[in-house]
């Protein structure tokens, strides 16, 4: 098994390589998509948000309400720090549940959005970084997303720098590019996995 994350700042089209990488063959655990299972209504985690923030982060029909938590913890370290030591643990227990459930030879991409912040490069066997360019980014984010161009700017100023984020990557994927060449640029990176994955399994004699 080969154990790689996938990160990239928020409009590099990180998303998009994902699903390439997951049309090529490699099985995906998306970080996103476990953090919100994690605090669905009826889970311990949920329960745990509530108690350390009360139920006016809930909506209506009992769920979580995600723009109301996040005005809370948005720009205040200290109330961030509680709801991470409250998710973070629940994504990385069903993360690994899930790796442990992939095939012995897969290559298994860990899509994870605050990987260099987080410093969880070495969880890894190798880093993807899906790069842009800022103005890249801003554009997607404004005429993509719907996004205010203050609000893009403050998204991605919370976020690791570009440099930062190059620093741990093992290999760069450039999407500052037509969708036809990143296509071929993951197909080709996909090969590189494949070869890496071969080599790191034992031979039938060991």
């Amino acid at each position: 098994m080969l154990k790689v994350g996938l990160t990239g700042g928020i409009g590099a089209g990180k998303s998009e390589v994902s699903r390439l990488l997951v049309a090529c063959g490699a099985v995906l655990i998306d970080a996103d998509r476990i953090a919100r299972e994690v605090v669905a209504p009826g889970t311990p985690g949920l329960a745990s948000v509530v108690e350390a923030f009360g139920e006016e982060i809930l909506a209506a029909d009992g769920s979580l309400d995600r723009p109301r938590l996040g005005a809370i913890v948005f720009g205040d370290p200290e109330k961030l720090a509680v709801l991470n030591s409250i998710v973070h643990p629940l994504v990385g227990a069903r993360s690994r549940e899930l790796e442990e459930a992939a095939a012995e030879d897969a290559v298994v991409l860990h899509d994870v959005p605050l990987l260099t912040e987080n410093g969880l490069a070495p969880l890894y066997d190798l880093v993807i970084v899906v790069d842009a360019d800022p103005g890249t980014q801003l554009d997607r984010l404004v005429r993509l997303r719907g996004m205010t161009e203050e609000d893009a700017r403050a998204r991605m100023a919370a976020q690791a720098t570009r440099e930062q984020r190059r620093r741990i990557a093992d290999i760069v994927i450039d999407n500052d590019v037509p969708l036809e060449r990143l296509e071929q640029r993951v197909k080709d990176v996909w090969a590189e996995l494949v070869r890496r994955s071969r080599a790191s399994r034992p031979s039938p004699e060991e």
